[in-house]
């Protein structure tokens, strides 16, 4: 084809999206469609469409365009170059016998262009609705370039803060997971009536499932999960995505009690299509296929493709192994053409309803896309909304912007780190620079208060991880001890010198996500020492901590007067910061993760069991004879700089029956002087059943901002879907004829509590 035609082709496609006003498919007219496109279609072809192709980089023999000129265009990911995207779905559309346009996928996590606070932050912020907007940029920033499907979210349960990837999850409980799961489900895919509209990019939620309990938070490690926990916490956040409309799945590496997820049929077929009614396509984690054979799961590639698909994976996320044998696997008659007819459905059916067809081509936009100043005021916002404020002795905080500090020191290896506040995943796509926390505080106080920054020595973690070259992140050289003891000296002189010093520690970006667990919670580097330091020269400390996890916060807990957690918080986290540091935002976050002193309470979440020395017991000490059982902070936990006061609880009807719904009302008032957000959270406990329940289990909560003065009602419902569970003694879902407590209050030690009893 002339070059000059191609270049008018896609012009006209272009202008073609931008007037088109169709109506969204019919489940028919999809149906219809994919039925039309499968009787054409060779076996090569439809195995074609379950082959998904790496396009940053060749792993195998034949490059992308290759590939796809040979019909093997499902799909391709890890390519960034939005030109080379338009050139390889020229091939796809206009090269190939059955012009099936290619699905471009991207790992866009929390953000494009406009970075947002990374996942477990805006779960801290205790507020879906922050989230769906946040994805909503996210989606049309993204759906701008080209990539119609993002490999997020990722709603993966996780109890263990050493686990790299708890970053780009919700943290440790259900109830929030489930909640944050679909409002970024709605946020990516709209209401999901209509995924040809550019907003909105097909959704894929990972990975499933259990990925999160790996053995000793190890990234990649087994899990080993009970029935009891599959279902009643670590399944409810995929079942609420699937609820929500999600496209797409994605499988999870790790032995699942000793059956490779990628070819676990109970998880896929049983769980997923049987009893949840699925609809969408699977696709596999990267390799996971092929790797079935590393597991010992499968002889060879023949063998892991079988499993694979058996187990009900639609497609292969760049290993190849469908391509190279699912063929063969057909000529045995171990698998037949209408098996691969249903594994190819569903892919079929997305790009349909993602308007491919008709608009397969990038308008090129992204740029402008995200020039709209409301997705940086929004971004900026999330930020201020996932902060938590740990600690604020002597109401240090909010901070004067003038009169009592003349000088201020800013110090530590993160205080002017913005693309550290990104995290690893942000760097993945186009992103903005990030606004540090220096940058952000001389944009607050301009020339009204001095500001002398020194960064101290340099952090790095001990083994580099592949993500770090692939995706050109910074990593802070090696310094020779007398180099780290100059920067060390030097920050404590410019600490020494200034009126107050803000402190910004914690973990650069390369420090979290995939392929970044710890064995340690202790701050990186000599952060401690120098923490210690610093507030030993007298002077007035505020610690900022810019982290994916929590970090032993032991001895600071106890001498650093103010303590403000900052997570990974997107590219206005520094402006973000600036604004709660000195009251022009107040915190309202709350923690979605227990908090550890110290990685020996691992595991350490509310949810558990009461056991035989149960901790509400008067006479109970603690497990350890070292350090307490209770941890540093718990679940829900966070600081306002006012506050607040729980009352007048009460229940509806304190004796429902089963299957009945009802109200749980509490009052909630502001008793300090200013303004300022809190989270009223209601738990519950079951006291006797066929099994043993957790103490306390969240099953509701409201953010609400109140004036000084101000009182509120809260209401929450309870119901089946919050009082039934899965009954490891009676292997089914049990809702049960029990007395019950509810507790509502800031956080998962509330005090406020009253009964009621579950009736035939």
């Amino acid at each position: 084809m002339p070059r000059w035609l191609s270049s008018l082709l896609l012009a006209l496609s272009l202008l073609g999206s931008l007037f088109a006003q169709t109506e969204p498919l019919t489940q028919q007219q999809v149906d219809t469609r994919v039925e039309k496109l499968l009787g054409q279609m060779t076996l090569d072809e439809k195995i074609g469409q379950m082959t998904q192709v790496a396009g940053g980089f060749s792993t195998g023999p034949e490059k992308p365009e290759a590939l796809i000129r040979r019909g093997i265009d499902g799909s391709v990911l890890w390519l960034t170059d939005i030109s080379e995207m338009n050139r390889l779905q020229h091939i796809a559309v206009e090269q190939t016998r059955m012009h099936i346009p290619i699905l471009f996928g991207l790992d866009v996590i929390h953000g494009y262009r406009t970075i947002f606070p990374a996942p477990l932050a805006m779960a801290a912020s205790w507020d879906p609705k922050i989230a769906q907007s946040a994805q909503a940029v996210a989606a049309k920033e993204a759906r701008a370039d080209g990539f119609a499907w993002t490999f997020a979210p990722m709603v993966d349960i996780a109890r263990d803060p050493r686990w790299g990837r708890i970053v780009e999850g919700a943290g440790e409980d259900p109830f929030l997971g489930a909640a944050m799961a679909r409002a970024q489900v709605k946020g990516f895919q709209g209401d999901g009536t209509d995924l040809s509209n550019p907003d909105h990019v097909l959704a894929c939620v990972k990975h499933f499932a259990g990925y999160g309990g790996a053995d000793g938070g190890r990234d990649y490690d087994s899990s080993y999960i009970s029935d009891d926990l599959m279902w009643n916490v670590y399944l409810p956040p995929f079942k609420a995505a699937v609820d929500a409309g999600v496209g797409s799945l994605m499988s999870a590496y790790m032995d699942l009690n000793d059956v490779p997820a990628t070819g676990n049929r109970w998880l896929m077929h049983d769980v997923l299509r049987e009893a949840w009614g699925f609809q969408g396509f699977v696709v596999s984690d990267a390799f996971a296929i092929d790797s079935l054979v590393k597991h010992g799961y499968a002889r060879d590639r023949l063998d892991a493709a079988y499993k694979a698909v058996n187990a009900g994976v639609n497609m292969d996320m760049a290993s190849g192994t469908y391509a190279e044998n699912l063929a063969k696997l057909v000529q045995q008659g171990r698998i037949s053409t209408a098996d691969i007819d249903t594994m190819v459905r569903p892919i079929l059916a997305a790009k349909i309803r993602l308007g491919l067809f008709e608009h397969p081509y990038a308008p090129l936009n992204s740029k402008e896309v995200a020039s709209d100043p409301r997705s940086a005021q929004l971004a900026r916002t999330a930020a201020q909304r996932s902060m938590v404020l740990l600690r604020n002795e002597g109401s240090l905080l909010p901070l004067p912007k003038s009169g009592k500090y003349s000088s201020i020191a800013v110090v530590g290896p993160l205080a002017d780190a913005g693309d550290d506040q990104l995290s690893m995943w942000g760097h993945i796509g186009q992103p903005n620079p990030g606004v540090s926390v220096l940058q952000g505080l001389r944009n607050k106080l301009g020339t009204s208060v001095r500001i002398e920054y020194s960064k101290g020595p340099n952090i790095n973690r001990e083994f580099p991880s592949f993500f770090q070259e692939a995706l050109h992140m910074h990593a802070d050289p090696k310094q020779t001890p007398e180099e780290a003891k100059k920067a060390f000296d030097d920050a404590v002189a410019t600490a020494n010198r200034n009126d107050l010093v803000i402190m910004v520690l914690g973990e650069g970006a390369i420090m979290n996500a995939e392929a970044a667990s710890r064995a340690s919670l202790t701050l990186v580097g000599q952060q401690e020492q120098l923490l210690e330091a610093v507030v030993a020269t007298g002077k007035p400390v505020v610690l900022v901590l810019i982290n994916a996890r929590p970090v032993n916060l032991t001895w600071s807990s106890q001498h650093v007067p103010a303590i403000l957690e900052a997570w990974v918080p997107g590219q206005e986290g520094g402006n973000a910061v600036a604004d709660l540091l000195f009251g022009d935002a107040v915190p309202g976050g709350k923690l979605p993760i227990t908090w550890p002193r110290s990685e020996g309470q691992i595991p350490i979440y509310y949810a558990h069991n009461l056991t035989q020395a149960p901790e509400t017991d008067p006479n109970f000490t603690s497990r350890y004879w070292d350090v307490s059982s209770f941890p540093q902070y718990p679940f829900g936990y966070g600081l306002s700089y006012t506050t607040f006061a729980y009352s007048n609880l009460k229940v509806s009807n304190t004796n429902p029956k089963i299957g009945d719904t009802f109200e749980v009302t509490a009052d909630v008032q502001n008793t300090g002087s200013s303004a300022g957000d809190t989270v009223a959270q209601l738990y519950i406990h079951q006291q006797a059943g066929s099994a043993s329940r957790p103490m306390r289990q969240l099953k509701g909560f409201e953010r609400i901002t109140l004036a000084p003065g101000e009182k509120k009602t809260v209401h929450f419902t309870l119901g089946k879907d919050e009082l039934t569970y899965w009954s490891p003694s009676l292997h089914k879902w049990a809702e049960e004829p029990e007395q019950f407590d509810v507790w509502v209050g800031e956080d998962s030690t509330a005090k406020l509590h009253s009964n009621f009893k579950l009736t035939q």
